[in-house]
């Protein structure tokens, strides 16, 4: 233990008081109390099969940092399975999980004054709310992934739980029977770990991973493989090594880091959810970040890897093609990571890097080779125009041409549109606004994965638009914007959309347009009523009040005293 943690230790009352009576019971001994103090922050629960693997992995973890010369204290934390809750009222508490998992690890380890924390997550928000908290915090830290799910097998394809949404949308649309949809749901998830593709689960662990508050290789392993524990026993020593060197958060998520991130981020293929999720975190560390950042990488950085939602391969396969770090080392060599940025190893990105290959391996097709990319750009494309004038979110990967002008479709909530859908209302051409599902009006910007793999299973997905100021599943491809900011319940002119409209989405133009006059706009303007909070209580009632833009990336923390 550093002499600083010492007279930590001493100043908060750890040396000698009767504070020590109670450590004594959960296992300290005499030669304990100098030692540092590791948080095991374990995301267990069987809500999901994302995190039900987590206690052997937390268990592991714990007995790892005893024999690196640590004291870890367990905690739990929680979840939502969005998977579970997708299409649902429930939905609307998922993305306000990730500030309700952030709040509660950062109780823990600060109500404990513990020295570091070990975050143990699978689901969506276990991920960023567990890195808002090692941000906050500034404790050493590192992040363990629980590991993604092994793909399911039907009629000789790989499925995800995607294919189960799809599935719906191809059987409302007369396009399979009855008993194969009860197939393709019965074999989509067959274990534990979380959803197999390129969605949001991947795509922060692989964040993580590039930013340097995960090991290398770890973000893309199956939950139940081997490696996965000794990856997380690893993981524990490592972090007991950086609490004796003080290698803090601040030190590695920097602005450097964010950049590797969301080069890493295009260059997979990920979800939308990653540009929300970021900007959270950088709000908490103090980098500035805006969405103009994540336009300007886009432009430079090429999507490599084809992995599904809407490529062919799923994350297990990227792993055995090299994973993350092959991918970063071909950012580096092509000068787009910054390889002084420092990792939780107390090695740099370009040292952790220094053996791994310039080029993919040639006896596979998941990462592309550098000059015959995917897309010559990213794919996470960031919008503005008179519907978004602080900014929008548009995936495109999938979609042949990401341009659509057509007649605004508008909805008031999600069950609409998805009703509309499965209907046969919705034709080619059309452009479908899903408002008052943002931050505030939701509360929560619920994920639209229901009513875009509905679209996606009819045979529309190049075909129509769709518009939302609430958020899309990682599992979600096709002609989509979301993220739309400011959203509808603030005012925002998605509210003051008519059905009918022409509406113009031109990711060639980062354009997201309602064809209409400005005098126009003013008039409905006048005419609009904020509508009342769908909740006055309880933790939505709450968020709906403290929540910030999601160009800001809906923070609940920001400026709460200005």
């Amino acid at each position: 233990m550093t002499e600083n943690l010492k007279s930590k230790a001493i100043t908060q009352g750890i040396q000698r008081s009767p504070n020590r009576a109670m450590l004594r019971a959960v296992g300290f001994g005499d030669n304990d109390f100098t030692k540092p103090i590791v948080g095991v922050a374990n995301g267990y629960s069987t809500i999901t099969p994302c995190n039900m693997g987590l206690n052997e992995l937390a268990l592991k973890a714990e007995a790892s940092i005893k024999k690196a010369g640590g004291m870890p204290q367990m905690f739990g934390t929680i979840t939502i399975s969005d998977g579970i809750s997708m299409g649902t009222e429930g939905m609307k508490y998922s993305l306000v999980s990730r500030d309700v998992i952030a709040d509660s690890i950062e109780t823990a380890c600060t109500g404990q004054s513990m020295d570091g924390v070990i975050a143990i997550g699978g689901c969506d928000k276990n991920m960023p709310g567990a890195m808002i908290a090692i941000a906050r915090m500034n404790i050493p830290g590192i992040f363990v992934y629980g590991g993604t799910i092994k793909p399911g097998h039907h009629n000789g394809k790989d499925l995800t739980v995607v294919s189960s949404f799809e599935a719906v949308g191809q059987y409302s649309a007369g396009k399979i029977d009855e008993t194969e949809l009860t197939a393709i749901e019965k074999n989509a998830c067959n274990g534990s770990g979380s959803c197999g593709g390129m969605f949001t689960a991947n795509t922060m662990s692989s964040a993580f991973e590039a930013m340097g508050m995960s090991l290398p290789y770890s973000s893309t392993m199956a939950a139940e493989d081997a490696e996965k524990v000794e990856s997380t026993e690893k993981s524990a020593d490592v972090l007991v090594e950086a609490i004796r060197q003080q290698i803090l958060p601040s030190q590695i998520l920097t602005r450097k880091a964010f950049e590797n991130a969301i080069s890493v981020i295009m260059a997979v293929g990920g979800s939308t959810n990653a540009v929300l999720h970021l900007l959270a975190i950088a709000n908490t560390i103090g980098v500035e970040l805006t969405l103009d950042d994540f336009e300007n990488i886009r432009q430079k950085v090429p999507v490599i890897c084809d992995l599904k939602p809407s490529g062919r391969y799923v994350t297990v396969d990227l792993h055995n093609a090299g994973g993350i770090p092959q991918v970063m080392k071909m950012l580096l060599v092509n000068g787009l990571l910054h390889g002084d940025a420092l990792t939780i190893t107390g090695k740099t990105v370009a040292e952790v890097l220094a053996e791994i290959p310039e080029n993919p391996p040639t006896n596979q097709d998941i990462i592309r080779p550098w000059n015959n990319p995917l897309y010559k750009e990213g794919h996470l494309a960031i919008l503005k125009g008179n519907l978004a004038s602080e900014g929008a979110v548009a995936k495109i990967s999938g979609v042949k041409n990401p341009k659509i002008t057509g007649p605004a479709r508008v909805f008031e909530s999600e069950e609409e549109c998805l009703a509309a859908i499965l209907d046969g209302k919705i034709q080619a051409g059309d452009v479908v606004i899903v408002r008052y599902e943002g931050p505030v009006g939701g509360p929560g910007m619920r994920e639209m994965l229901a009513p875009t793999s509905a679209i996606i299973g009819a045979g529309l997905g190049d075909k129509v638009g769709l518009i939302t100021d609430g958020r899309f599943s990682g599992g979600t491809y096709g002609l989509v914007v979301g993220h739309v900011a400011p959203e509808a319940a603030v005012g925002g002119n998605i509210a003051l959309v008519k059905e009918g409209d022409s509406i113009t989405i031109d990711a060639h133009e980062k354009l997201l347009q309602i064809n209409i006059s400005e005098v126009e706009l003013a008039q409905r303007r006048s005419q609009w009523q904020p509508p009342q909070p769908r909740y006055r209580r309880g933790v939505l009632g709450k968020y709906a009040k403290l929540v910030s833009s999601s160009s800001l990336g809906a923070v609940t923390d920001l400026n709460l005293f200005n």
